[in-house]
């Protein structure tokens, strides 16, 4: 796997730590271990599929809202474990 740059430099994670083991699991179909390593990646795709079949109820939905909500998570999960590492 890449090493994270951020992570090499400053010995502290950046907000997308994780993602890339997530993926690999949600390849594997491993969803317990693919929330595990990163839950915003599960997040973001229940709420692109939720955003997508809203879309077609609901016309004043604008993609911002999906790209404002996906940055959310990301940040909050970063939060999150920048609290856990106190």
């Amino acid at each position: 796997m890449i090493p994270c740059p951020i992570k090499l430099i400053t010995g502290h994670d950046c907000p997308g730590c994780g993602i890339q083991r997530s993926v690999f699991s949600l390849l594997d179909i491993d969803f317990k271990n693919s929330f595990h390593f990163y839950p915003p990646l599960l997040l973001g795709i229940f709420f692109t599929v939720l955003f997508l079949i809203l879309k077609t109820r609901f016309e004043n939905l604008n993609y911002k809202h999906l790209i404002y909500l996906n940055l959310i998570v990301v940040f909050t999960n970063y939060f999150i474990k920048s609290l856990q590492n106190l």
